[in-house]
Protein backbone atom coordinates (compact mmCIF):
# COMPACT_ATOMS: atom_id res chain seq x y z
CA UNK A 1 0.00 0.00 0.00
CA UNK A 2 2.99 2.59 1.10
CA UNK A 3 6.08 2.11 -0.61
CA UNK A 4 8.83 4.14 2.32
CA UNK A 5 12.14 5.18 1.14
CA UNK A 6 14.86 5.93 3.99
CA UNK A 7 18.08 7.95 3.60
CA UNK A 8 19.54 8.85 6.69
CA UNK A 9 21.23 12.72 7.22
CA UNK A 10 23.43 14.43 8.63
CA UNK A 11 21.61 18.06 9.44
CA UNK A 12 17.42 18.82 10.31
CA UNK A 13 16.71 21.80 8.76
CA UNK A 14 13.83 22.11 11.19
CA UNK A 15 15.60 23.06 14.52
CA UNK A 16 13.10 25.39 16.46
CA UNK A 17 9.22 24.91 15.02
CA UNK A 18 7.43 21.56 15.33
CA UNK A 19 7.45 19.02 17.74
CA UNK A 20 10.26 19.63 20.50
CA UNK A 21 10.63 16.02 20.48
CA UNK A 22 11.57 16.18 16.95
CA UNK A 23 14.60 19.49 17.19
CA UNK A 24 17.81 17.81 17.12
CA UNK A 25 18.36 20.19 20.03
CA UNK A 26 16.34 17.71 21.90
CA UNK A 27 18.00 14.73 20.59
CA UNK A 28 21.29 15.88 21.22
CA UNK A 29 20.26 16.96 25.09
CA UNK A 30 18.96 13.42 25.27
CA UNK A 31 22.01 11.77 23.95
CA UNK A 32 23.59 13.29 27.00
CA UNK A 33 21.78 10.91 29.26
CA UNK A 34 21.86 7.69 28.03
CA UNK A 35 20.48 8.02 24.21
CA UNK A 36 22.18 7.95 21.12
CA UNK A 37 20.52 9.22 17.96
CA UNK A 38 20.03 9.21 13.90
CA UNK A 39 18.46 11.40 12.09
CA UNK A 40 17.20 10.68 8.50
CA UNK A 41 15.30 11.64 5.50
CA UNK A 42 11.58 9.36 5.26
CA UNK A 43 9.57 9.72 2.42
CA UNK A 44 6.50 7.71 1.26
CA UNK A 45 4.57 6.95 -1.70
CA UNK A 46 0.80 5.52 -1.48
CA UNK A 47 0.85 2.88 -4.42
CA UNK A 48 -2.86 2.56 -5.16
CA UNK A 49 -3.33 6.45 -5.46
CA UNK A 50 0.08 7.13 -7.40
CA UNK A 51 -1.12 4.90 -10.15
CA UNK A 52 -4.32 7.31 -10.66
CA UNK A 53 -2.07 9.96 -10.09
CA UNK A 54 -3.21 11.14 -6.89
CA UNK A 55 -0.33 12.42 -4.73
CA UNK A 56 -2.23 13.66 -2.02
CA UNK A 57 -1.47 10.66 0.02
CA UNK A 58 2.57 10.87 -0.36
CA UNK A 59 4.92 12.66 2.26
CA UNK A 60 8.27 13.66 3.43
CA UNK A 61 10.02 14.30 6.40
CA UNK A 62 13.11 14.57 8.17
CA UNK A 63 13.20 12.86 11.83
CA UNK A 64 15.16 12.25 14.89
CA UNK A 65 15.15 8.68 16.21
CA UNK A 66 16.42 7.93 19.65
CA UNK A 67 17.95 4.67 20.42
CA UNK A 68 19.27 3.10 23.68
CA UNK A 69 21.22 0.20 25.28
CA UNK A 70 20.19 -2.08 28.26
CA UNK A 71 21.17 -4.81 30.22
CA UNK A 72 24.87 -4.02 29.72
CA UNK A 73 24.78 -3.92 25.87
CA UNK A 74 22.51 -6.89 25.35
CA UNK A 75 19.84 -5.37 23.93
CA UNK A 76 18.38 -1.19 22.59
CA UNK A 77 15.50 0.20 21.85
CA UNK A 78 14.39 2.65 19.36
CA UNK A 79 11.89 5.48 20.09
CA UNK A 80 10.41 8.33 17.43
CA UNK A 81 8.84 10.94 19.61
CA UNK A 82 5.63 12.66 17.59
CA UNK A 83 5.78 10.79 14.31
CA UNK A 84 4.57 10.16 11.95
CA UNK A 85 1.02 12.16 11.43
CA UNK A 86 -2.12 10.66 9.39
CA UNK A 87 -0.95 10.07 5.80
CA UNK A 88 -4.93 11.11 4.15
CA UNK A 89 -6.67 13.16 5.96
CA UNK A 90 -10.73 13.86 5.59
CA UNK A 91 -11.31 10.45 4.42
CA UNK A 92 -13.79 8.24 6.93
CA UNK A 93 -12.62 6.66 9.99
CA UNK A 94 -11.83 2.88 8.77
CA UNK A 95 -10.15 3.78 5.80
CA UNK A 96 -7.92 6.35 7.86
CA UNK A 97 -7.26 3.64 10.45
CA UNK A 98 -6.09 0.89 7.27
CA UNK A 99 -3.88 3.88 5.86
CA UNK A 100 -2.28 5.02 9.34
CA UNK A 101 -0.89 1.82 10.19
CA UNK A 102 0.04 0.17 7.11
CA UNK A 103 2.26 3.34 6.66
CA UNK A 104 3.47 3.03 10.27
CA UNK A 105 4.78 -0.61 9.66
CA UNK A 106 6.46 0.02 6.59
CA UNK A 107 8.35 3.03 8.36
CA UNK A 108 9.20 0.69 11.48
CA UNK A 109 10.11 -1.78 8.69
CA UNK A 110 11.97 0.83 6.38
CA UNK A 111 14.04 1.68 9.66
CA UNK A 112 14.96 -1.48 10.61
CA UNK A 113 18.37 -1.82 9.01
CA UNK A 114 19.68 1.52 9.98
CA UNK A 115 19.75 0.50 13.58
CA UNK A 116 21.53 -1.62 15.96
CA UNK A 117 21.10 -5.81 15.11
CA UNK A 118 20.29 -5.97 18.91
CA UNK A 119 17.03 -3.50 18.52
CA UNK A 120 14.21 -5.42 20.08
CA UNK A 121 11.79 -2.78 18.68
CA UNK A 122 10.77 0.41 17.36
CA UNK A 123 8.28 2.55 19.61
CA UNK A 124 6.52 5.23 17.67
CA UNK A 125 4.70 8.19 19.24
CA UNK A 126 2.61 8.98 16.27
CA UNK A 127 1.58 12.64 16.18
CA UNK A 128 -2.14 11.63 15.55
CA UNK A 129 -4.87 13.61 18.09
CA UNK A 130 -8.53 13.76 18.43
CA UNK A 131 -11.07 16.14 19.80
CA UNK A 132 -12.77 13.14 22.40
CA UNK A 133 -10.99 10.43 24.03
CA UNK A 134 -14.10 8.32 22.66
CA UNK A 135 -13.05 8.65 19.31
CA UNK A 136 -9.41 8.41 20.04
CA UNK A 137 -10.16 4.84 21.77
CA UNK A 138 -12.30 4.03 18.44
CA UNK A 139 -9.10 4.44 16.39
CA UNK A 140 -6.84 2.82 18.72
CA UNK A 141 -8.95 -0.05 18.78
CA UNK A 142 -9.04 -0.46 14.95
CA UNK A 143 -5.47 0.04 14.66
CA UNK A 144 -4.96 -2.74 17.37
CA UNK A 145 -7.71 -5.12 15.04
CA UNK A 146 -6.12 -4.14 11.37
CA UNK A 147 -2.36 -5.06 12.86
CA UNK A 148 -3.89 -8.20 14.24
CA UNK A 149 -5.50 -8.90 10.62
CA UNK A 150 -2.88 -8.55 8.77
CA UNK A 151 -0.22 -9.87 11.01
CA UNK A 152 1.93 -7.27 10.74
CA UNK A 153 4.33 -6.35 13.74
CA UNK A 154 2.57 -3.76 15.30
CA UNK A 155 1.42 -3.93 19.01
CA UNK A 156 0.46 -1.29 21.45
CA UNK A 157 2.61 -0.27 23.91
CA UNK A 158 2.02 -1.04 27.77
CA UNK A 159 3.47 2.15 28.76
CA UNK A 160 2.86 5.23 26.90
CA UNK A 161 6.14 7.51 26.77
CA UNK A 162 4.43 10.96 25.82
CA UNK A 163 1.42 12.14 27.80
CA UNK A 164 -1.50 11.06 25.36
CA UNK A 165 -3.64 13.57 26.53
CA UNK A 166 -3.47 17.24 27.31
CA UNK A 167 -5.22 20.85 27.03
CA UNK A 168 -3.43 23.32 24.92
CA UNK A 169 -4.26 27.12 25.60
CA UNK A 170 -4.05 29.34 22.19
CA UNK A 171 -1.85 32.31 22.79
CA UNK A 172 -2.27 34.12 19.63
CA UNK A 173 -5.66 36.31 20.76
CA UNK A 174 -4.90 39.48 22.77
CA UNK A 175 -3.46 38.80 26.91
CA UNK A 176 -6.80 40.17 27.81
CA UNK A 177 -8.98 37.78 25.26
CA UNK A 178 -6.51 34.45 27.14
CA UNK A 179 -7.57 35.87 30.48
CA UNK A 180 -11.30 35.99 29.71
CA UNK A 181 -11.16 32.29 28.42
CA UNK A 182 -10.47 31.20 31.45
CA UNK A 183 -12.49 30.12 34.41
CA UNK A 184 -13.93 33.02 36.44
CA UNK A 185 -12.11 31.15 39.73
CA UNK A 186 -8.64 31.07 37.68
CA UNK A 187 -8.81 34.49 36.80
CA UNK A 188 -9.40 35.67 40.29
CA UNK A 189 -6.49 33.37 40.97
CA UNK A 190 -4.12 34.93 39.08
CA UNK A 191 -4.56 38.38 40.30
CA UNK A 192 -5.31 37.33 43.94
CA UNK A 193 -1.61 35.96 43.67
CA UNK A 194 -0.45 38.70 42.52
CA UNK A 195 -2.14 41.17 44.74
CA UNK A 196 -0.82 39.08 47.51
CA UNK A 197 2.50 39.99 46.62
CA UNK A 198 4.02 36.73 45.19
CA UNK A 199 6.90 37.18 42.65
CA UNK A 200 7.82 35.26 39.89
CA UNK A 201 11.41 34.77 38.99
CA UNK A 202 12.31 33.75 35.58
CA UNK A 203 15.82 32.71 35.23
CA UNK A 204 17.62 31.43 31.97
CA UNK A 205 20.74 29.39 31.74
CA UNK A 206 23.26 32.13 31.57
CA UNK A 207 21.90 33.65 34.81
CA UNK A 208 24.98 33.61 37.71
CA UNK A 209 22.95 32.29 40.32
CA UNK A 210 21.25 29.61 38.23
CA UNK A 211 22.15 27.02 40.27
CA UNK A 212 21.33 28.09 43.12
CA UNK A 213 17.90 28.97 42.18
CA UNK A 214 18.15 25.03 40.97
CA UNK A 215 18.83 23.78 44.17
CA UNK A 216 15.51 26.02 45.40
CA UNK A 217 13.61 23.92 42.24
CA UNK A 218 14.93 20.50 43.07
CA UNK A 219 13.91 20.95 46.75
CA UNK A 220 10.74 21.92 46.19
CA UNK A 221 10.59 19.19 43.91
CA UNK A 222 11.11 16.65 46.31
CA UNK A 223 8.07 17.74 48.65
CA UNK A 224 6.21 17.33 45.52
CA UNK A 225 7.16 13.84 44.61
CA UNK A 226 7.14 12.66 48.12
CA UNK A 227 3.53 13.98 48.47
CA UNK A 228 1.99 12.90 44.77
CA UNK A 229 4.41 10.24 44.45
CA UNK A 230 6.67 10.67 41.13
CA UNK A 231 10.05 9.94 39.62
CA UNK A 232 12.17 12.44 39.36
CA UNK A 233 15.47 13.12 37.56
CA UNK A 234 18.60 13.60 38.67
CA UNK A 235 19.50 17.30 39.47
CA UNK A 236 21.90 17.26 36.62
CA UNK A 237 19.71 16.56 34.17
CA UNK A 238 17.54 19.60 34.55
CA UNK A 239 20.76 21.79 34.72
CA UNK A 240 22.03 20.21 31.69
CA UNK A 241 18.78 21.23 29.76
CA UNK A 242 18.57 24.38 31.30
CA UNK A 243 22.28 25.55 30.41
CA UNK A 244 22.28 23.58 27.19
CA UNK A 245 19.80 25.75 25.85
CA UNK A 246 21.06 29.23 26.82
CA UNK A 247 25.14 27.98 25.38
CA UNK A 248 22.97 27.33 21.87
CA UNK A 249 21.70 30.23 21.56
CA UNK A 250 24.88 32.45 22.79
CA UNK A 251 26.35 30.38 19.92
CA UNK A 252 23.54 31.77 17.65
CA UNK A 253 21.66 28.75 17.14
CA UNK A 254 18.09 28.85 16.36
CA UNK A 255 16.71 26.33 19.47
CA UNK A 256 14.01 25.99 22.18
CA UNK A 257 14.27 28.66 25.02
CA UNK A 258 14.14 26.81 28.40
CA UNK A 259 13.42 28.68 31.65
CA UNK A 260 12.96 27.92 34.86
CA UNK A 261 10.35 29.90 36.85
CA UNK A 262 10.13 30.29 40.69
CA UNK A 263 7.42 31.77 42.77
CA UNK A 264 8.27 33.67 46.09
CA UNK A 265 6.66 34.95 49.08
CA UNK A 266 8.53 37.35 51.54
CA UNK A 267 11.55 34.15 52.50
CA UNK A 268 9.17 31.62 51.09
CA UNK A 269 9.96 29.74 47.96
CA UNK A 270 6.51 28.23 46.98
CA UNK A 271 6.81 26.62 43.00
CA UNK A 272 8.44 26.51 40.50
CA UNK A 273 8.18 25.23 36.81
CA UNK A 274 10.37 24.52 33.87
CA UNK A 275 9.16 25.35 30.48
CA UNK A 276 9.91 25.04 26.69
CA UNK A 277 9.00 27.82 23.81
CA UNK A 278 9.53 27.36 20.35
CA UNK A 279 8.38 28.98 17.45
CA UNK A 280 4.80 26.61 17.27
CA UNK A 281 4.65 25.20 20.70
CA UNK A 282 5.34 26.38 24.44
CA UNK A 283 5.62 23.28 26.87
CA UNK A 284 5.03 22.94 30.44
CA UNK A 285 7.36 20.41 31.28
CA UNK A 286 8.11 20.14 35.08
CA UNK A 287 6.42 21.82 38.12
CA UNK A 288 6.67 21.24 41.93
CA UNK A 289 5.08 23.28 44.78
CA UNK A 290 6.02 23.45 48.45
CA UNK A 291 2.85 22.53 51.38
CA UNK A 292 2.90 26.39 52.70
CA UNK A 293 0.83 29.43 51.99
CA UNK A 294 -1.08 27.17 49.20
CA UNK A 295 -3.81 29.90 50.00
CA UNK A 296 -1.64 32.10 47.65
CA UNK A 297 -2.19 30.47 44.48
CA UNK A 298 1.45 30.84 43.33
CA UNK A 299 0.61 28.06 40.72
CA UNK A 300 -1.64 29.91 38.98
CA UNK A 301 0.66 33.40 38.81
CA UNK A 302 3.64 30.75 37.58
CA UNK A 303 1.43 29.44 34.29
CA UNK A 304 0.06 32.78 33.80
CA UNK A 305 3.83 34.42 33.59
CA UNK A 306 4.71 31.81 31.43
CA UNK A 307 2.01 32.01 29.10
CA UNK A 308 2.86 35.68 28.80
CA UNK A 309 6.30 35.37 28.21
CA UNK A 310 5.72 32.19 25.74
CA UNK A 311 3.29 35.07 23.46
CA UNK A 312 6.13 37.64 23.62
CA UNK A 313 8.11 34.97 22.27
CA UNK A 314 5.69 33.81 19.88
CA UNK A 315 4.60 30.58 20.54
CA UNK A 316 1.54 30.07 18.78
CA UNK A 317 0.05 27.87 22.24
CA UNK A 318 0.96 26.84 25.64
CA UNK A 319 0.57 23.06 26.09
CA UNK A 320 0.00 21.63 29.71
CA UNK A 321 1.63 18.27 28.81
CA UNK A 322 -0.30 15.67 30.53
CA UNK A 323 -3.57 15.22 31.98
CA UNK A 324 -5.88 12.43 32.97
CA UNK A 325 -8.32 12.08 29.49
CA UNK A 326 -11.88 13.18 31.38
CA UNK A 327 -13.59 14.85 34.21
CA UNK A 328 -13.64 11.75 36.49
CA UNK A 329 -13.93 12.29 39.97
CA UNK A 330 -13.08 8.69 40.80
CA UNK A 331 -9.88 9.65 38.91
CA UNK A 332 -6.64 10.22 41.22
CA UNK A 333 -5.05 12.89 39.35
CA UNK A 334 -8.95 14.43 39.01
CA UNK A 335 -7.27 17.49 40.27
CA UNK A 336 -4.74 18.12 37.76
CA UNK A 337 -7.22 17.79 35.24
CA UNK A 338 -9.38 20.65 36.70
CA UNK A 339 -6.13 22.61 37.43
CA UNK A 340 -5.45 22.90 33.82
CA UNK A 341 -8.43 22.44 31.71
CA UNK A 342 -9.34 25.74 33.97
CA UNK A 343 -6.96 28.07 32.17
CA UNK A 344 -9.20 27.80 29.19
CA UNK A 345 -7.59 25.01 26.35
CA UNK A 346 -8.68 23.22 24.13
CA UNK A 347 -8.15 19.47 24.78
CA UNK A 348 -5.86 17.11 22.75
CA UNK A 349 -6.35 13.47 22.86
CA UNK A 350 -3.19 11.28 21.58
CA UNK A 351 -3.31 7.50 20.19
CA UNK A 352 -0.32 6.66 22.41
CA UNK A 353 2.85 4.80 21.79
CA UNK A 354 2.58 1.90 19.22
CA UNK A 355 5.72 -0.94 19.16
CA UNK A 356 6.99 -2.33 16.02
CA UNK A 357 8.60 -5.58 16.60
CA UNK A 358 11.74 -6.91 15.93
CA UNK A 359 13.26 -9.25 18.07
CA UNK A 360 11.23 -12.28 19.83
CA UNK A 361 12.99 -10.66 23.14
CA UNK A 362 10.66 -7.80 22.72
CA UNK A 363 8.02 -9.93 24.26
CA UNK A 364 9.34 -10.32 27.37
CA UNK A 365 10.46 -6.64 27.26
CA UNK A 366 6.99 -6.02 27.27
CA UNK A 367 5.93 -8.15 29.69
CA UNK A 368 8.02 -7.18 32.12
CA UNK A 369 7.31 -3.44 31.08
CA UNK A 370 3.36 -4.15 31.81
CA UNK A 371 4.44 -5.56 35.37
CA UNK A 372 6.50 -2.62 36.54
CA UNK A 373 3.51 -0.47 35.10
CA UNK A 374 1.40 -2.33 37.19
CA UNK A 375 3.32 -2.28 40.44
CA UNK A 376 4.46 1.34 40.55
CA UNK A 377 0.81 2.86 39.27
CA UNK A 378 -1.42 0.09 41.29
CA UNK A 379 0.30 -0.83 44.40
CA UNK A 380 3.00 1.51 45.57
CA UNK A 381 0.07 3.84 45.08
CA UNK A 382 -2.44 2.00 47.23
CA UNK A 383 0.19 1.30 49.78
CA UNK A 384 1.13 5.07 50.24
CA UNK A 385 -2.47 5.73 50.21
CA UNK A 386 -3.11 7.27 46.63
Amino acid sequence: MFSVQVKEIEEISRTNSGYFQQTPFWSEFKSNHGWNFRKFDLSWKHLEASEKGNESANGNSQICVLVRSFAHGFFSFAYVPLFPSLPIKGIDANTQNIEFTNLLSEIGKSLKSYLPKNTICIRFDPAVEFSSPEERDDFVRGSKLIAFADRLKLKKAAVDIQPPDSTQIDLQPEESDILANMKTKWRYNVNLSARKGVEIIRVLGDDPKLEEYLDIFYSLYGITAERDGIAVHAKSYYLDLIKKSAEEIKAGNDVPVISLYLARHEEDWLGSIITLFSKDEAIYLYGCSSNVKRNLMPNFLLQWTAMKDAKAYGSRYYDMYGMPPTDDENHPMHGLYLFKTGFGGKNIHRIGSFDYQLKFLYKFYSFAEKSRAFWHKKVLKKIRGR
